[in-house]
């Protein structure tokens, strides 16, 4: 049976990025969005992280990446945005409520759609991956850390592929094992980047093999249909379209790749997670609408609003509802970085969904 949520008002502040962790290590999980953060576990008590700057209806803060950048036993978290075209973190002030969260540029990266992390070399620490899609560049940035393994503050940018001249990244970023060997490779819209057994010094290998369109960040790199092999889940961010690509090979090894959609007929798929929800074991898909994605201004943008989770059937995806209506109207999307976490401590899964219709909290009751 399909899980029952319950839909709980936090703010009408507009910031499209949430994320959760304890902000003042008081054990109890917090939520921080933009410019402030919501201590739990009834997240009423809004505290002010700082000034984040607005460009129309836009605020320049695409991520929440969680993260002790500078090694002192908080939880610091990791920003950019396409305007002030640059990577940063916020300092958390030690859980100190009525003091601001210090604003530190890691790079001028140029336009950041937004960005993600993973842990790309395995030695347990994420790095920083924003996706800069008029930028020739892919790059990530590595955290320094001391000699007991403490973060200093500090990054390391690491390119590894530039484009040809008139070439760009495009509007899209994945992370996964493609190759088959354990590996993190990169998954961009027009190809993927082969990791080497040293990511941090050696080349990587481009292999333009597909055309992804307008995709989403993430895009997820799984085995969904369980051949030992992972495929590429793909939401059009900006137009109609969700879809797996599935990963074929040939007697001699050469890749094929194999379109299958999901739904196409609802838009702005931008952010979505592959996380066990319903507790049965087996991962879902979480999705769902990112309102006012270009400001009303592209194919479905005023279509109505929606969350939702596909649950894989063996041969193709069955789609869930967890909230859908119309703009303005009670429907609710998920903004461009949601979170997913236990915020009652029930062992189950509830989900935080930021936005410019304000920001939610869905609990989940099981089914």
């Amino acid at each position: 049976m399909p899980l029952k949520w319950e839909k709980v008002w936090v703010s009408d502040e507009t910031f499209e990025s949430a994320s959760v962790f304890d902000v003042n290590n008081d054990g109890v999980l917090d939520i921080v969005s933009g410019g402030f953060w919501y201590q739990g576990p009834d997240f009423r008590k809004k505290h002010q992280i700082g000034e984040v700057k607005k460009y129309g209806e836009y605020y320049d803060d695409f991520s929440t990446i969680a993260l002790d950048v500078n090694g002192d036993g908080y939880l610091d978290f990791i920003t950019g945005g396409w305007w002030g075209e640059s990577l940063r973190w916020r300092e958390n002030p030690k859980g100190d409520p009525s003091k601001t969260w210090a604003e530190h540029i890691i790079d001028k990266t140029g336009n950041v759609e937004t960005t993600r992390a993973w842990d790309i070399d395995g030695d347990g620490i994420i790095e920083i991956v924003p996706n800069t899609p008029c930028s020739r560049d892919v790059r990530f940035y590595k955290l320094k850390t001391d000699k007991n393994g403490k973060g200093t503050g500090e990054f390391t940018r690491h390119v590894i592929h530039e484009f040809p001249e008139g070439e760009s990244q495009g509007h899209g970023l994945g992370c996964g094992d493609i190759a088959g060997n354990g590996r993190m490779d990169i998954v961009l819209v027009k190809g993927w980047l082969e990791a080497p057994a040293n990511p941090l010094t050696v080349k990587w290998i481009w292999h333009p093999d597909f055309d992804l369109g307008n995709g989403s960040v993430p895009m997820l790199v799984e085995d969904i249909n369980g051949d030992g092999v992972n495929e590429i889940i793909v939401g059009q961010a900006h137009r109609y379209g969700l879809d797996w690509w599935e990963q074929k090979k040939d007697k001699k090894g050469k890749r094929a790749w194999v379109k299958h959609s999901i739904d196409p007929f609802n838009a702005q798929y931008h952010d979505m997670m592959w996380i066990d929800i319903d507790g049965d074991g087996k991962p879902e898909l979480i999705t769902g609408k990112r309102h006012r994605a270009h400001c009303g201004n592209e194919a479905g943008e005023w279509d109505d609003l929606g969350i939702y989770y596909f649950k894989w059937t063996g041969e193709s995806f069955s789609k869930q509802v967890i909230d859908y209506g119309p703009i303005g109207g009670g429907g609710k999307g998920l903004g461009i970085y949601f979170a997913v976490a236990d915020l009652r401590g029930k062992g189950v899964l509830d989900i935080v969904a930021p936005g410019k219709e304000g920001l939610y909290i869905y609990y989940n009751e099981g089914n």
